[in-house]
């Protein structure tokens, strides 16, 4: 299916700082071990209080892109990223370079991530026919997945040759890069229009949320999402450990063991428009979510030696397959529930609350894993993601999105 140039160009931005995200994958923490001698809490610190201070900031963000034109608002918040990017790499030779400016440039970066997902997500609801989402959501699902299975070992490669910080270079540029696709578009733009009023009664800031909140489907995929997302990312920092430290399986066997599945990813979002048009959407959403959820506790069998390894492989490339047919398609149904006014807000909300949940679920499963043992706490974890798919919408409630909140409840943008 043709979605216009304009969305190729879109598309290749979002695939270009992508592919330079999960080149640097890893090189903040290797610069923070290897450069500045930190501790492992340091190191887990540096990742946690990015996020969520990164959340922080970005909350009052939702009002502001949303009454902006998009994209000027997605080429500046590349800009900023690529300026953060730089600094390291120029204190590093200056040698200058410090843990704080670190914690400084991960702040700085994510905050300028959710603006511009949540710019982009409201610009593609603009650019893209709404019977043509579930295709558009499926490709950049699959560029993710494809950048996730990719990256890393290049970007392993590279920091072999050149060190992480100049890796993180590439990091950079591709910012510059993505913001020299949306630059490139030709199509116009959209912007809301402000209410005076909303600003003085303060209410605009939580539009976003309330609207979330107000739709029963929204509700319950914004919980669903958030809980899911967060248990497993809680995860990720323990398998490290244990496969790393505890098994002691080789640093190219850890790439392989997440490396493989993500092509798993892949083939997920492009089967996933396929199989709405045969099953339809809420079947295919019901089943990929309750198996995403299923497949985690597979990783309670995690043992040493290649049996091992061949676990780890097959529950996480069943987990991916699932996640990337599951993904594009509650994407889609969030665009398309969200009315083009509340858009930017709705996904800056969403995706500041999922990373500090994250961000949450990591220190927490962190102690768990010290008072315990981190197979002990992947678990527990697995154990908890069996309930989520109680919060995945009913069928009836997908019939029809809900009507517009009063104005005095959710004032005009």
């Amino acid at each position: 299916m043709k979605l216009g140039s304009d969305f190729g160009r879109l598309w290749s931005a979002y695939a270009v700082s992508t592919y330079g995200t999960w080149i640097a994958f890893g090189a903040f923490p290797l610069i923070a071990v290897q450069v500045l001698h930190s501790s492992a809490f340091a190191v887990s610190f540096l990742e946690a209080a990015g996020l969520a201070v990164a959340a922080i900031i970005a909350f009052p963000l939702g009002p502001w892109v949303e009454h902006r034109p998009k994209r000027p608002v997605m080429i500046a918040m590349d800009l900023v990223r690529f300026l953060a990017m730089t600094s390291v790499p120029v204190a590093y030779f200056l040698g200058m370079l410090s843990y704080g400016q670190l914690l400084v440039v991960s702040v700085i970066s994510g905050t300028a991530s959710i603006a511009f997902t949540a710019a982009s997500g409201a610009y593609l609801k603009y650019l893209v026919r709404s019977d043509h989402l579930l295709t558009a959501n499926g490709r950049f699902e699959g560029t993710s997945w494809v950048a996730t299975a990719a990256g890393p070992p290049l970007g392993g490669a590279l920091i072999g040759l050149l060190g992480p910080v100049v890796t993180l270079m590439a990091d950079a540029l591709s910012y510059l890069l993505s913001a020299l696709g949306v630059l490139r578009i030709r199509g116009g733009d959209v912007a809301t229009p402000r209410d005076p009023a909303t600003r003085l009664r303060g209410t605009d800031l939580l539009a976003g949320w309330r609207f979330i909140l107000h739709d029963r489907v929204l509700r319950r995929l914004f919980l669903n999402s958030i809980l899911v997302s967060g248990l497993i990312m809680a995860t990720v920092p323990l398998l490290a450990v244990l496969l790393l430290g505890e098994y002691h399986f080789p640093a190219w066997q850890y790439g392989l063991a997440f490396g493989i599945p993500a092509l798993g990813g892949f083939a997920g979002a492009r089967l996933s428009a396929r199989l709405v048009k045969r099953y339809g959407r809420h079947r295919v959403m019901t089943v990929s979510g309750w198996l995403r959820s299923i497949f985690p506790l597979g990783l309670a069998f995690i043992h040493p030696g290649l049996t091992g390894l061949l676990t780890v492989i097959i529950v996480e490339g069943l987990l991916i397959t699932c996640m990337g047919v599951f993904n594009p398609i509650y994407a889609t149904e969030r665009l398309q529930r969200t009315p083009a006014d509340h858009a930017a807000r709705v996904l800056s909300a969403w995706s500041a609350c999922s990373k500090l949940v994250q961000a949450a679920l990591m220190v927490i499963w962190g102690i768990l894993a010290t008072l315990t043992s981190p197979l002990a706490a992947i678990t527990i974890s697995g154990v908890l993601l069996l309930a989520t798919p109680l919060l995945l919408p009913k069928r009836t409630h997908l019939l029809d999105p809900e009507p517009a909140l009063p104005a005095e409840e959710v004032p005009a943008a």
